[in-house]
């Protein structure tokens, strides 16, 4: 290579604040401005701290207005559920009454049974429908099986009779009903 094409530059050459090469456009900061530089981030950082703890103390209150309405959902989440049934206790109370004054036993039964429709409708409004049981085959998922019958009417392994009545809520079994299942035809 020829002497013109080296590079000249040195390593001293690149430190801008090496002694002896000061630019002229840059201007030394002085004490003063660092100080008011120093005071603004101060108080931007102040405002940001602020900031913060305005933000942290609506985020507490939020979180404990949250934990009281779920406490409340909790304890009160059956409201319409129970005024729903309280009619139905006012109507057996005054069955039992009516009952007491002498009134004949028909009126007892018709007003009881008037007091069961009105609980299998206020029910069915929270989504409690009863699983149909008699003459459907046995399902263990819907079904609990007490005593096995021999039936000439009813096919093998299907429901004979129901003591207790189950429910659905919506699609999950609420109590599943308890029944007789039939073993088929009797052997002579």
């Amino acid at each position: 290579m020829a002497e013109e094409q080296q590079n000249v530059n040195t390593i001293d050459d690149l430190d801008p604040f090496s002694e002896g090469t000061s630019s002229t456009a840059e201007k030394p900061i002085s004490v003063a401005e660092l100080q008011q530089a120093l005071t603004a981030k101060a108080e931007e950082a102040k405002g940001l701290n602020d900031k913060y703890l305005r933000l942290a103390a609506e985020f507490d209150n939020y979180k404990r207005l949250t934990q009281r309405d779920q406490r409340d959902q909790i304890r009160f989440g059956h409201e319409s559920l129970l005024k729903e049934l309280l009619p139905v206790v006012d109507n057996l109370e005054r069955a039992i009454k009516a009952s007491r004054e002498g009134g004949s036993s028909d009126v007892l039964i018709q007003g009881v049974e008037l007091t069961l429709k009105q609980l299998t409708g206020a029910l069915t409004r929270f989504h409690v429908t009863p699983i149909e049981t008699i003459g459907k085959p046995f399902d263990p998922a819907t079904h609990q099986s007490v005593t096995s019958v021999p039936s000439e009417k009813v096919p093998e392994q299907h429901v004979v009779d129901e003591f207790q009545r189950g429910y659905l809520l919506h699609d999950r079994i609420l109590r599943a009903a308890m029944v007789s299942i039939s073993t088929g035809r009797a052997d002579s």
